[in-house]
């Protein structure tokens, strides 16, 4: 089976699906790897490269045309308007892996199913043990979490960590992460490591302890958080009235804050609102908010996805693809989960689709000429599928 590696056309994307140094896993699996010319150069990655490893270089369309399996960082919703012109180079039959915005944008996943595409959304992939190698989100979260912390930095006009000088001693920055999934770790992590004082809230309290092991304040607030989990181990979205207590009694932190990184998404809805403007006006002239679920409207009320908003003395920045500009490493991760995945999928180099499989089954959303993800098919109000 061949696999194309299109070069990625959604602005200001620069990852590419696979690197040249874990080709060798593929192609000792029986594969043969196809790279469009120049798919990796934005990431870092020559064709040379990829040629040494054994893949073939060619152009768009073959990438697209001879491959059996189209492994791409965007497709679906995730690429926005470029994925219209990519479908139209797909054929019936083909697999394509990527991310596909698939509960934010399920409408986008008609035209695959149209097509006869077997499209695998590599957000869907379950939180367990097993996927954990294979899970996009968790990698990409990861560089978002870092890469907030230094464009806060960079932003602030103050240093972070304490240091005692000729000219006086100044104070350490204090640092406040909303959410502390796996992105508001690495954020907790580090500002820490850049001698920051973090403190840290999330409304599932069981993360606790891991905020405390990275030397981190857990704040407590008094509400109630029983339901605030779900099964795969995401937040749960609360109603507003439980939104509107938890900002009441936020405002002291945030106030108190030079930084306040905030990462709380729920998968397929809009984020929550937590950071009001009210809430910025009492933060002092030149704090900084990062707003990791700008993509998703945002955390604070003031927020513009991809603009840098000042109001109040505060600056607001609303990144939304921070993966992206580590593009080196963020595609040496994405491509180390994709390549765990094929070889999930096709071991011996032939994919099998396996439905009673619990990775296989959750992340496939089309198939033949329908959508088969149940997730997908509920948010598009369609009925279950009869299983047999």
């Amino acid at each position: 089976m061949k696999i194309g590696v299109p070069k990625e056309t959604f602005p200001g994307e620069h990852r590419v699906a696979l690197v040249p140094s874990l080709l060798p896993s593929l192609t000792k699996a029986g594969f043969q790897i196809v790279i469009e010319s120049g798919a990796g150069t934005a990431a870092g990655f020559r064709d040379e490269a990829y040629q040494e490893k054994g893949a073939h270089i060619s152009n768009r369309a073959d990438a697209f045309r001879t491959a059996d399996i189209v492994t791409q960082v965007r497709a679906a919703g995730a690429a926005g308007d470029e994925a219209q012109a990519d479908l139209a180079l797909l054929r019936p039959d083909q697999i394509v892996i990527a991310m596909a915005e698939p509960l934010g944008a399920a409408e986008q996943l008609r035209g695959y199913a149209d097509r006869r595409i077997r499209l695998f959304a590599l957000e869907l992939m379950p939180r367990i043990t097993r996927a954990q190698s294979m899970d996009v989100l968790s990698s990409m979260a990861t560089i978002a979490g870092y890469k907030a912390v230094l464009i806060a930095a960079a932003t602030l006009p103050r240093m972070l960590p304490m240091m005692m000088t000729a000219a006086g001693t100044i104070k350490a920055a204090r640092v406040f992460v909303v959410g502390a999934g796996v992105a508001g770790l690495q954020a907790i992590a580090s500002a820490r490591k850049m001698g920051a004082v973090v403190e840290a809230y999330d409304v599932r309290p069981a993360v606790k302890e891991q905020v405390q092991s990275l030397g981190a304040k857990f704040v407590e607030l008094p509400l109630e958080t029983a339901n605030a989990e779900d099964k795969g181990g995401y937040a749960r979205a609360q109603d507003e009235s439980f939104y509107e207590r938890q900002r009441a009694t936020m405002t002291r932190v945030v106030a108190a804050s030079d930084i306040v990184i905030t990462t709380a998404v729920i998968p397929g809805k809009k984020a929550p609102i937590l950071i009001t403007e009210a809430m910025v006006k009492e933060m002092a002239l030149g704090s900084v908010i990062v707003d990791l679920a700008a993509e998703r409207g945002g955390n604070c009320e003031l927020t513009r996805a991809d603009h840098t908003v000042v109001a109040h003395g505060v600056t607001i920045l609303g990144p939304t693809n921070l993966p992206s500009t580590v593009a080196y490493h963020a595609s040496q991760m994405f491509a180390k989960n994709v390549v765990t995945f094929l070889l999930h999928l096709a071991p011996k180099g032939e994919v099998t689709i396996d439905q009673a499989d619990e990775i296989t089954r959750d992340t496939l959303v089309t198939s033949g000429d329908d959508i088969v993800n149940a997730r997908v098919r509920e948010i598009l109000g369609m009925a279950a599928l009869q299983t047999v």
